[in-house]
């Protein structure tokens, strides 16, 4: 049901994000104002995230996955109905709050309900909904743009009454988790005091972070213009990198989940990091169409390693209740969206795409390097594992 949600929910994005810049330019803003409207989405989900968590603490998460859709629809359909750029601001940043409250309490929903043998298969399959809806969402969104430039919101917003939907009725018999002061609570709830004291943990943030940063800041930030400014090519060539990254991220998903059940998530993330730490090694080192390619193959392996493993260890320390552990991991992951662009392409403007490319790549080993010192954590008891790291 929740790969189902995320599934809806990444079509609507995919839909309605060719249009956001073109619809905010419209309003006669320069092109930093279209930017901070794009920003404000991540930024509020940044500012909320820990807020939210500590809402599903106190509530559950069914609540707050469906009352976050709602917001995310609303807010799209008011976006649509926009007559001034800031009412166009300010509905984008609701948006983001509501999109925290979805994304927290769908991931700290999955990570309770599914046992350590499974998780981060089940991560992988929650993650190929995204993938999935990601793809797709463009597709439909571009040509719609073309119609009609405010029709990508309403379409956005009828997805996510679908997913609400979904929501509502395919996990009404989920268990509750149990109450924060129910007399099983010091076992079953890990605050992020408890499990920032776990190096496992710590870990996880950094790839996450690091993951986040090398997708938005290098891949679809600076790849796009390292194709067409230094290799000369056209824009078809961004499109085939990037299709290649989804395909091989498709494709590794669950191989990787396996594996990560099956003998640790410690290995997982390890490679994951250094794997894609090599794609980006190689942009800068062979600036050539043939490496280009070869680095998004690569990129994408990485990347996949990366969607299910560090997840999975939030899952084994967040225990059955432990809402701000998981907005926590989300705002590592969003810091690194939100600081990958920036940093990254002041470092392309102040240097040159190599630079940009190897503080990437030393970024994604320092994640690497970290998730080699933790230790395996899918089978320790919540409370014990501040004791041992």
């Amino acid at each position: 049901m929740l790969s189902a949600v995320a599934f809806s929910v990444a079509v609507g994005f995919g839909i309605v994000a060719p249009a956001i810049p073109v619809f905010a330019r419209d309003f006669g803003v320069g092109r930093a104002a279209v930017g901070l409207v794009l920003s404000a989405f991540a930024l509020m989900r940044l500012a909320s995230a820990l807020g939210v968590g500590r809402v599903i603490d106190a509530i559950g998460e069914r609540v707050v996955l469906a009352t976050g859709i709602a917001i995310v629809a609303v807010s799209s359909a008011l976006a649509g109905l926009s007559h001034s750029y800031l009412q166009l601001l300010v509905l984008r940043g609701a948006g983001g709050v509501g999109s925290a409250m979805f994304s927290v309490s769908a991931m700290g929903l999955l990570l309770r309900t599914v046992d350590a043998r499974h998780r981060a298969r089940a991560v992988g399959l929650f993650q190929g909904g995204f993938l999935l809806g990601g793809i797709s969402g463009p597709a439909i969104g571009g040509p719609l743009a073309a119609w009609s430039i405010r029709a990508p919101f309403f379409v956005y917003a009828g997805t996510l009454a679908v997913a609400g939907s979904v929501a509502l009725i395919g996990l009404r018999h989920t268990p509750l988790a149990p109450k924060p002061h129910s007399s099983d609570d010091a076992t079953a709830r890990t605050n992020l005091r408890t499990a920032l004291g776990v190096r496992s943990y710590r870990a996880a943030l950094v790839a996450n972070l690091a993951d986040s940063w090398a997708a938005m800041g290098v891949r679809n930030t600076l790849v796009p213009l390292f194709v067409v400014e230094s290799l000369h090519r056209g824009t078809g060539w961004v499109g085939a990198g990037f299709a290649l990254v989804a395909l091989t991220n498709a494709a590794v998903l669950m191989p990787a989940g396996r594996i990560a059940d099956e003998r640790g998530r410690r290995p997982v993330m390890v490679a994951g990091c250094l794997l894609s730490g090599a794609a980006m090694a190689l942009l800068a080192a062979v600036p050539h169409p043939v490496g280009y390619i070869v680095a998004m193959l690569v990129f994408g392996v990485g990347s996949g390693m990366l969607d299910v493993a560090p997840a999975a260890v939030v899952g084994d320390v967040a225990g059955k209740r432990g809402g701000t552990v998981v907005a926590a991991f989300q705002m590592a992951g969003d810091g690194g969206s939100v600081s990958g662009p920036v940093v990254a392409g002041w470092l392309a403007d102040t240097w040159s795409y190599g630079v940009a490319f190897w503080a990437t790549g030393g970024v994604l080993a320092f994640a690497a390097v970290m998730a080699g010192r933790a230790r395996d954590v899918r089978h320790a008891p919540e409370v014990a594992l501040v004791q041992t790291g």
